[in-house]
């Protein structure tokens, strides 16, 4: 894994670059945003889910549901190893999480700054 988030990006802009040259139609500005756009849409998309999954909001639901299935097995789980499995906020990479946050961000303000260059002198 790349421990230096700004060769991550790098690697992320040279990719974005890469797949337009070989996937546009036209090389034109609005075909590289374009192509910005589906690559900072996918890190922004896991960085919420990532960010709602560390914010504890299904530990409640995992919870329950995992009571529910004991309840109703009704096996005899001497240790109740469903308390002590780990909830989903717990499984969360915390090593991965900021390096996903910044490349999210990263490339999202560089979309803005591409569209806002292409809104100005088109």
């Amino acid at each position: 894994m790349l421990k230096n988030k700004w060769t991550f990006l790098l690697i992320n802009i040279v990719g974005v670059t890469v797949l337009f040259l070989l996937f546009a139609s036209e090389y034109t500005l609005l075909h590289y945003i374009n192509s910005l756009f589906y690559i900072s849409f996918i890190y922004v998309m896991l960085f919420l889910v990532m960010y709602t999954t560390k914010g504890g909001f299904f530990d409640g639901v995992t919870f329950g549901f995992r009571r529910f299935h004991h309840v109703v097995i009704k096996r005899e789980d001497y240790l109740e190893e469903w308390r002590e499995k780990p909830l989903p906020s717990e499984k969360v990479a915390t090593h991965l999480y900021p390096l996903i946050k910044f490349q999210s961000f990263s490339l999202f303000f560089c979309l803005l700054g591409l569209l806002i260059i292409y809104y100005l002198f088109s």
